[in-house]
């Protein structure tokens, strides 16, 4: 019997990445998982390949109807909602001279409104349902420093850290846990992007970013979303019943809190 047994979950920009690992660590610990994204082919294909424990549903965070709708939908397929995890969101770097209201509210709206709207929706239902539930923010290191770059990321995530407290400590008298993980920098297609932003901003060949960044992890590594999934699954757990408002960082030493 895993130590998911009978939950029903929803997970947010899910059909790769951390996301995906999260939704098949979910079906293997016993419950029954939404993959939550915008690209509902691609999470229809990660459902295929997950099982029959899992399942689409089409989701844009930034559009309230898609949110109510998804949960809805959940709450259709599992009758019930049990878990969520925040954890689409976008990433973006620029000079702070260079910052466009553009890339300032495309990032706001899904990183911090979505995960608010999102988890306010969860909560609700969970309210509703009277037996509490788990929901799980996905912040980062960056949200704990600045970062010379990434001014606009970095002060989403410290939002994301502090609705979790506001939230868990708002929502824990309806015994909903609401926390928050923070991971450090996780491998993955994303990196390309990254690196290449990067090597555009400081003018260094394509890879070098990247290979500073993972010099500076304590580990001497990456993390994979395997390293990710197992405090996701801690904090949708009972064990996690009295965890209230925290952030947990789960980085290989790189910051310390």
């Amino acid at each position: 019997m895993g130590r998911l047994a009978g939950k029903s979950a929803l997970i947010t920009g899910a059909a790769r990445g951390i996301g995906r690992g999260f939704a098949e660590a979910y079906v293997r610990e016993g419950a029954t998982v939404a993959i939550a994204d915008i690209d509902l082919g691609a999470a229809e294909a990660a459902a295929r390949e997950i099982g029959e424990a899992a399942y689409a549903v089409p989701l844009d965070v930034t559009k309230q109807e898609s949110i109510d709708a998804a949960i809805a939908a959940v709450v259709q397929r599992a009758g019930k909602l049990d878990i969520l995890i925040n954890n689409a969101a976008l990433f973006d770097a620029a000079e702070t001279v260079d910052i466009t209201r553009e890339s300032y509210d495309r990032l706001y709206a899904l990183n911090v409104a979505g995960t608010l709207f999102t988890m306010q929706a969860a909560a609700r239902q969970m309210i509703e349902q009277g037996h509490g539930g788990k929901i799980i923010n996905m912040a980062s290191q960056a949200g704990r420093r600045g970062e010379s770059l990434v001014l606009v990321y970095c002060s989403t995530k410290a939002a994301v850290i502090s609705m979790t407290q506001s939230a868990g400590l708002n929502l824990i008298k309806h015994c909903i846990n609401v926390n928050a993980i923070a991971p450090g920098v996780v491998d993955g297609a994303h990196w390309v992007h990254v690196d290449a932003m990067f090597a555009k901003l400081e003018g260094k060949p394509p890879g070098q970013k990247r290979a500073e960044v993972e010099a500076g992890v304590p580990a001497g590594r990456f993390a994979t979303p395997d390293d990710i999934t197992g405090m996701a699954v801690f904090l949708a757990s009972p064990d996690s019943d009295y965890i209230v408002s925290q952030t947990y960082n789960v980085d290989g030493g790189q910051w310390m809190s």
